[in-house]
């Protein structure tokens, strides 16, 4: 077994990917409700800043904020996993672990909001990102960190791209 390190940073921001077992379900969106509640109770009991969120059907990328005196993030994830399952009365559905990535300046957290925000776009989705529901994308909008054409129509050639 590899050993693998966190980079645990108090206060920290970090990219997530985080993926469901049967890459061809679409539960997340499916079950999207339960998803809500189960973060909204761990953040509830653990705060922590939803920078950007995008949820596609059988995976989701995000950015978070650590309060300043805080860097465990694995458990945060343990907790929204385990009561999403829990909540749908599902057990195994969650690859092992997840994939971080800590954002080290304003460049590279704009490119992983806008990674986000393009992500169904990529997947084919959708041909605009103003059309997929399920992100923080319109809450960006609202507070014009973006403009709703952000991206425009992105074209078929791309919308078919795998990342």
């Amino acid at each position: 077994m590899s050993n693998y390190r966190r980079n645990y940073i108090k206060g920290g921001t970090w990219f997530f990917t985080v993926n469901l077992r049967d890459r061809q379900s679409s539960l997340l969106t499916d079950q999207i409700m339960y998803l809500k509640n189960a973060i909204a109770q761990v953040k509830r009991r653990r705060p922590f800043h939803i920078n950007a969120w995008v949820i596609l059907p059988e995976h989701m990328h995000c950015i978070w904020t650590l309060p300043v005196d805080d860097c465990d993030f694995s458990g945060r994830w343990r907790d929204i996993k385990k009561r999403f399952s829990r909540d749908i009365g599902s057990g195994d559905i969650w690859q092992p672990r997840f994939w971080e990535h800590t954002i080290r300046n304003e460049e590279d957290y704009r490119r992983h909001v806008d990674y986000c925000y393009i992500n169904p776009v990529k997947h084919g989705w959708v041909k605009r990102v103003k059309d997929w529901p399920f992100s923080t994308f319109y809450r960006d909008v609202r507070e014009g960190l973006y403009p709703q054409d952000w991206a425009g129509e992105v074209s078929e050639f791309l919308a078919g791209e795998r990342v």
